[in-house]
């Protein structure tokens, strides 16, 4: 049936999912199923968790073109994955957030130059008459 919130909980797939590895144990190698995510969140992440010293490797892969999922692969030299994974959600969020925070501000200027020209071509045209 359904939850108390009425959303159908049998018809919700999870967003995550985390393969079992050949040695359940071992926290150092592990693959997440994101789903729902192609490319775009694939490569980023991938290239910031690979800035991280203590990962090894880490490589995602679309298992195929109409799956709209990509698997992660993590492996560390000691570091739970789990640990690696957050920090590098949590560092590209930053990244994010600077660069929409940069791009406003761009934005902000550009817009107010643009006021300043047409204010000065405006002024400019009401002198000339």
């Amino acid at each position: 049936m359904g939850s108390a919130s009425g959303i159908d909980t049998n018809s919700v797939s999870r967003r995550l999912e985390v393969l079992p590895s050949e040695n359940e144990e071992d926290e150092t190698c592990v693959t997440y199923v994101l789903h729902g995510e192609d490319h775009t969140l694939g490569n980023a992440l991938r290239y910031v968790i690979m800035k991280n010293p203590q990962v090894k490797f880490c490589g995602y892969a679309i298992p195929h073109p109409s799956e709209n999922k990509i698997n992660l692969r993590i492996q560390t030299y000691g570091q739970p994955t789990s640990e690696v994974f957050r920090k590098g959600l949590e560092d590209l969020y930053g990244m994010s957030e600077h660069i929409l925070k940069t791009f406003m501000e761009a934005m902000e200027d550009y817009n107010l130059h643009i006021e300043q020209e047409v204010s000065k071509k405006i002024e400019s045209m009401q002198v000339g008459t």
